[in-house]
């Protein structure tokens, strides 16, 4: 039975979640029905465009994503700190981008965009208390996965509902969830994520895997020499003061993405070869533990990830009774 979300998001263990949606049925999301042959491929589009517009409005970043034919891969940043410093202007402006408010937010916003009006009367202080306490409510909204996930697949479901002329579930009732607790556990992720449509056999490469972000990045850096805005940027070694970031090198990560995407080839015997990125050392993973987790992430982990002692405290922090993922924490990032 699926866990409720207030057992499977601590912010105060990690900022860094795994988020899977998948259609239901036999709905398509993506790619071609082979049994009716039709294609609906332009629908990833429609998930990238989506994805990439919305951390203009929440305060949640997009690490990596991947989308598939029938369901999508998310590696989320909740970046509380941003939303804590935006004022009631701010947060206000943000939601009324997806959403309608109320009519005293709506009024607020007016005011505010039309001060110079000789006809603007201020609001009462009972308004404007109001306003903040919808402002409170609105901020967590802003940094909260579950709203942020609602807005996409909500968006989605209902275009794709207008095109097949159906109503009715697109998606599955909720996402799946899954803490990220340390490095090890998000550059795993990343990687697994980055590789689904070379696993799929629906790309030979990273740099021509369609709507995936390894693919965005690398565009973006030889087009424009520099990452691109719309993702988290890599900012280089955590162990050194360092703006908000994934904690990595750009170019260490897509070398890292390029060996073990050759590694999982099925004509390969699975053996990581010598020339294996260092950032792997600098972690302390073993080869082999990583090409499992790279390959089967999603199979070997059922819950939070990470080290036994940050899943410790995870658990303790939610009050969990039992650590998941216990044994295969141990056993691949021990």
């Amino acid at each position: 039975m699926p866990r409720p979300r207030e057992f499977q998001i601590s912010l105060s263990d990690t900022p860094y979640y795994h988020c899977i949606s998948r259609c239901v049925r036999r709905a398509f999301l993506c790619g071609e029905d082979k049994q009716t042959h039709q294609s609906y491929e332009h629908r990833r589009q429609w998930v990238e465009d989506k994805l990439l517009f919305l951390p203009q409005i929440f305060a949640i970043e997009v690490c990596a994503y991947a989308v598939m034919s029938n369901h999508t891969h998310l590696v989320l940043h909740v970046n509380e700190q941003q939303a804590l410093n935006w004022n009631t202007t701010e947060v206000l402006t943000r939601w009324h981008k997806v959403f309608k408010g109320t009519l005293l937010t709506q009024k607020y916003l007016t005011k505010i965009n039309n001060s110079d009006d000789i006809n603007n009367e201020p609001l009462t202080g009972a308004e404007l208390l109001a306003i903040e306490q919808t402002t409170v409510i609105y901020r967590k909204r802003l940094m909260d996965i579950s709203w942020f996930m609602r807005v996409l697949n909500e968006g989605i479901a209902r275009q794709a509902n207008k095109e097949d002329k159906c109503t009715g579930r697109f998606w599955e009732g909720r996402f799946k969830c899954q803490a990220l607790l340390d490095e090890s556990a998000l550059l795993a992720c990343m990687a697994y994520v980055d590789l689904n449509p070379v696993r799929a056999k629906i790309a030979t490469t990273p740099e021509n895997s369609n709507y995936t972000s390894v693919k965005q990045r690398i565009k973006h850096i030889i087009q424009n020499q520099q990452q691109p805005s719309t993702l988290k940027p890599f900012v280089g070694n955590s162990r050194k003061d360092m703006p908000n970031g994934i904690p990595f090198e750009l170019n260490e990560y897509i070398e890292l993405v390029e060996v073990t995407g050759r590694c999982i080839r099925e004509d390969k015997a699975g053996h990581i070869n010598n020339n294996l990125p260092s950032i792997l050392t600098r972690l302390s993973i073993e080869p082999e533990s990583w090409l499992i987790m790279t390959k089967q992430f999603t199979k070997v982990f059922h819950g939070a990830v990470g080290n036994e002692h940050v899943l410790q405290n995870f658990s303790e922090n939610l009050q969990l009774k039992r650590r998941p993922n216990l044994s295969s924490c141990r056993k691949l990032l021990a």
